[in-house]
């Protein structure tokens, strides 16, 4: 986490339009992306905040970002309100205007900085139970819910974040350079790949065909993304940076991906890899009853292929980055990420394996 002196915090929070100065301002939470701290004011203040350095080595373009935001929480906020919900900072992230008016300030060393109210009498969960997965199902599914009438066109903050036929390009341009001269070792693994790849990007295809829409999704429906009150109710959805237009099968798949995966994506005992399917069974009630006003029939139907979809394109990923020499995820042994490719390719086996359990419980609900 980068390194602040007191009149550095005092000089970035100058730009922002809060009244009274701060007491301390402390390191929050262990992201990986950003840098976050916490703001503490003195008595009597009406909130304290949350300041954060956005990554802008991750997200490219900062103003697109805090728009694609601004009109999500804005447009919750119009929706919560309508609905009298009274709480309404502790439902929906708000953010604090520069003197400028912009929701972010830019440094002259070109670091860019914005200002959020901190919620108070929070906890999330790292651990993912069949509860706090059901939670999270209706949770990301409410939020894509509320965003289907937002009227306005929305960057890609990632651009091809989850673009299939994107990943298949970069793993066969791999293939063909092999810079690091480990082809013949993963070539079974590669051609297995081959095999699945034109229907694992039938996404890509339905939507060239009008049939599959793009939806305002979350794009990082995990369940630490979430805030809950003291007695375990959801709040509100956080971590808005990866909101874009995209499939519904990124806040579907990408959850199961992660949280129904008995043991952890790198792995190299592939014989641990297994799916919890009380957590895969009660998320996906909580999405569809999240969801169940706005999914077209050809969405649900295939919420099975998102479940595959997520641990295949992973897969691709890390065994793209095995082959190019690992020069995008961080690894801690030559084979890292040839374990974790391993290790979705079986978790994608059983996603496949398990498409007509899936089916079936979905028809129940």
């Amino acid at each position: 986490m980068q390194q602040m002196t007191e009149n550095k915090q005092e000089q970035i929070l100058s730009n922002f339009k809060i009244e009274q100065k701060p007491t301390a301002i402390v390191p929050l939470g262990d992201g990986l992306i950003n840098d976050t701290y916490k703001v503490v004011m003195g008595e009597g203040a009406p909130h304290e905040y949350v300041l954060q350095r956005i990554n802008h080595h991750v997200f490219t373009d900062v103003a697109l970002l805090q728009h694609n935001i601004e009109v999500v929480t804005g447009h919750i906020r119009k929706k919560l309100l309508a609905a009298g919900v009274s709480d309404i900072d502790r439902r929906v992230l708000r953010f604090i205007p520069t003197h400028s008016g912009k929701t972010y300030h830019e440094t002259a060393e070109g670091d860019f900085w914005r200002l959020s109210v901190f919620i108070p009498r929070t906890q999330s969960f790292a651990q993912v139970t069949p509860k706090n997965a059901y939670d999270a199902g209706l949770a990301f599914g409410n939020f894509e819910s509320m965003l289907t009438d937002v009227d306005e066109t929305l960057g890609e903050t990632i651009p091809d974040f989850h673009n299939m036929e994107l990943r298949i390009r970069q793993l066969r341009e791999a293939v063909l350079a092999d810079v690091a001269g480990r082809l013949t070792e993963v070539r079974p693994l590669v051609d297995l790949l081959e095999s699945h790849a034109e229907a694992m990007c039938r996404a890509e295809v339905l939507y060239r065909e009008g049939r599959l829409p793009k939806r305002i999704c979350h794009c990082d429906t995990k369940v630490n993304n979430m805030l809950f009150d003291e007695a375990g109710g959801v709040l509100c959805v956080i971590d808005l940076d990866t909101v874009m237009p995209s499939f519904i099968f990124s806040d579907y798949g990408d959850f199961l991906r992660t949280a129904a995966n008995a043991t952890r994506e790198d792995d190299p005992d592939i014989g641990h890899v297994s799916l919890r399917w009380d957590v895969v069974e009660s998320f996906t009630k909580g999405y569809i009853e999240g969801t169940h006003h706005f999914l077209l029939p050809i969405e649900r139907e295939l919420l099975p292929f998102a479940m595959q979809l997520f641990p295949y394109m992973q897969c691709v990923r890390f065994l793209t980055d095995y082959i190019n020499g690992d020069t995008y995820y961080k690894t801690t042994y030559p084979a890292h990420n040839l374990d974790r490719a391993r290790n979705q390719y079986r978790l994608f086996e059983l996603t496949l394996e398990g498409q007509d359990r899936l089916q079936h419980f979905i028809d129940t609900l």
